[in-house]
């Protein structure tokens, strides 16, 4: 035993101090060159002939004038004064016509010149700019990635762990595979750690299988206790005296207290109490529950007891001393009644601790409840589960503070006296206790977080529980929900497996074989013999010999082997993820952001919660993922290899 008190490890707090850089800063696209315009060109053009048309239709003009008075001097019609006047002043109108068309080709060249000068002015200063751009982004992204480096070898995620004086963890809320990774969290760092779990799962879904498996492949035997069908070998209870066996048989004879009033039926069971214990002391201190079981329909009168009588559970002198318990004249009804009542609850303990099988001892023990046996029955196991543990808890000495863990998984369906008994025993010999509520009924939230207690909220998928979880946080909490913690929960939702192997890390096999063999014949000969290679008989021989021999044979075998294995493989899930995407392992860059509301609390991750325990400066809160694959990532905060989930704690 390791002296003070074992860290109990929660999840992981996904807290980088230095925010994720983003991808790296884009790269400006390369602009072509600016080129002069065809277009432009052939549009200037156009323009050019437009604004000419009257310059040209003048010269034309001019020409044509000049002609028909040469033609009408010619023919003389027209004197020559006349003709060399008119034809003077066609050709100086002509003349200015030319010069504008000429004047007009002028400016259209110098338009196009200066555009291309233009042009290739803004094309140099372009480049000189994208120069400039290309070398700024040379430098950023140089920058980006050293702030990349330093992120990805930077821890990110940082393990979250009791403090020192919590004496109970309650889990409100939650799926069966959000418990099964917060108890594989819990237990396998607490059983490195050299300290003892012990599992009690009353949800009928088997939430300890990934533990067991992870405690096989450590090199830890578990032993798995799956009820009512291991009844025979469960030594729970063994070496009661009669008043406590008696307290704890009549605990048992009353489960359905879970749903009445914390005080309902308090009567009923010191009436119940007392009836139990005189019959056990008739009985004597080695009674079994089926001897019990016998008196009491000896008590109730229920058949002829001479088949008790045959299988030995009781003799005809304890017979008559039941049978005048209550005076001469017999029980009265009110007795008749209980104890019929008390044997029809209690013939489905009548098996236990009936093996005479020595267990080996070990430091991870599960006992849980077949979901394919009778709801009666498993309210009958669970109850008397629950209270043989509270005994024994009670006689046991003290030790260190969560040396020895019991995570109870399904404590809605149990009574709250019978919680508030195992969380005084649980307190008093300092064992640490871990309470899983499903659903957050009038008696859980009247406990949830009494006394020295942390709290941890998983997902709720009703909405009244997630409207009082979220009051009993209070909402002006934000916290941060990581890539990881919401892309491999879901994941491992939908793989989720739900069934226990009972003898974990062995076969049972049986086989019996019968063997008689029968060969009759009869033989006679002479013949000589030497010795030789294949007649190691001696010198040569002369013999007459007869024999007979007879035998009978038969064979038969039966081999009989049972095994069941299932589970979700947190771990197998996650590395799956990582190798088909390395961004993921490398980065897990945060997802989302949440304020502590109804709606937030009812799609939380599966391996996700929300933990708060109380601290010198008030309420501390947490977000934390618990999936124990997460120890695998490379950005984790690691103190020693020893130990790999005793890192250090970062408050969020």
């Amino acid at each position: 035993m390791i002296p003070g008190p074992v860290p109990i490890y929660l999840g992981w707090q996904y807290a980088p101090a230095i925010a994720d850089p983003g991808p790296p800063p884009a790269r400006m696209t390369t602009v072509q060159p600016a080129r002069l315009d065809a277009g432009w060109v052939d549009a200037q053009r156009l323009i050019y002939r437009k604004l000419g048309r009257p310059a040209r239709m003048g010269g034309v003009a001019c020409a044509l004038a000049v002609g028909v008075l040469t033609v009408a001097w010619v023919t003389g019609l027209v004197s020559g004064e006349l003709a060399g006047g008119a034809t003077a002043t066609a050709v100086a109108c002509g003349a200015g016509c030319a010069g504008s068309i000429v004047r007009g080709k002028r400016r259209l060249g110098e338009l196009i010149v200066a555009e291309r000068t233009r042009i290739a002015t803004a094309s140099v200063t372009e480049s000189a700019r994208l120069a400039h751009v290309h070398r700024e982004h040379t430098s950023d992204y140089r920058a980006w990635r050293r702030r990349k480096a330093i992120f990805e070898r930077q821890p990110s995620w940082f393990a979250v762990c009791l403090p020192a004086g919590i004496d109970r963890l309650d889990v409100a809320g939650g799926t069966l595979a959000g418990w099964s990774a917060l108890l594989t969290t819990i237990a396998a760092t607490h059983l490195s750690l050299g300290g003892e779990v012990t599992v009690v799962d009353l949800t009928e879904g088997a939430v300890a299988t990934d533990l067991i498996h992870v405690a096989r492949h450590s090199g830890l035997k578990p032993l798995v206790w799956v009820l009512p069908a291991d009844l025979p070998r469960l030594d729970l209870g063994a070496g009661f005296d009669v008043p406590t066996l008696a307290d704890v048989l009549a605990l048992a004879a009353r489960p359905d207290d879970a749903a009445r009033p914390n005080d309902a039926g308090g009567a009923d069971h010191a009436t119940d109490c007392a009836l139990i214990e005189r019959v056990l002391r008739v009985l004597g201190p080695q009674a079994s529950v089926a001897q019990l079981t016998a008196g009491l329909r000896v008590l109730a009168d229920i058949g002829p007891p001479r088949a008790d009588l045959r299988a030995g559970l009781i003799t005809a002198e304890q017979l008559d001393r039941i049978g005048t318990m209550f005076g001469r004249g017999g029980a009265d009804r009110v007795v008749i009644e209980r104890a019929w009542a008390i044997e029809s609850k209690l013939r489905r303990l009548e098996t236990v601790g009936t093996s005479q099988a020595e267990l080996p001892p070990s430091a991870l023990r599960v006992a849980a409840l077949d979901r394919r046996s009778g709801v009666l029955g498993n309210a009958v196991v669970r109850a008397y589960l629950v209270a043989a543990l509270t005994q024994m808890l009670r006689q046991a000495p003290g030790g260190p503070p969560w040396q020895h863990t019991l995570c109870l998984f399904g404590a809605e369906r149990l009574a709250g006296d019978v919680i508030d008994r195992l969380t005084d025993a649980c307190e008093v010999s300092g064992t640490g206790l871990v309470l899983g509520y499903r659903s957050i009924p009038a008696a859980a939230r009247e406990r949830l977080g009494r006394g020295n207690a942390a709290i941890a909220f998983m997902r709720l998928g009703n909405g009244e529980d997630a409207r009082v979880a979220s009051e009993l946080i209070c909402t002006e909490h934000r916290f941060v929900v990581s890539q990881l913690t919401d892309t491999v929960g879901t994941s491992v939702t939908d793989t989720w497996g739900d069934s226990y192997t009972s003898t974990v890390g062995t076969a049972d096999s049986v086989a019996d074989s019968i063997s008689v063999s029968v060969n009759r014949g009869r033989s006679s000969g002479r013949g000589r013999s030497y010795q030789g290679g294949f007649a190691p008989f001696g010198d040569f021989s002369r013999s007459r010999s007869g024999d007979s021999s007879y035998s009978i044979g038969a064979q038969d075998s039966v081999s009989l082997t049972e095994g069941i294995n299932s589970g979700t493989s947190w771990g197998l899930s996650l590395s799956r993820a990582l190798g088909e995407n390395a961004s993921l392992g490398r980065t897990a860059q945060r997802s989302r952001e949440f304020l502590v509301e109804a709606a937030e609390l009812q799609r939380l991750p599966p391996s996700g919660a929300i933990i708060s325990y109380p601290a010198p400066t008030g309420r501390t809160v947490h977000f934390v993922d618990a999936n124990p694959a997460i120890v695998a990532l490379p950005d984790v905060a690691r103190r020693g290899a020893a130990h790999p989930l005793a890192d250090e704690t970062h408050d969020g």
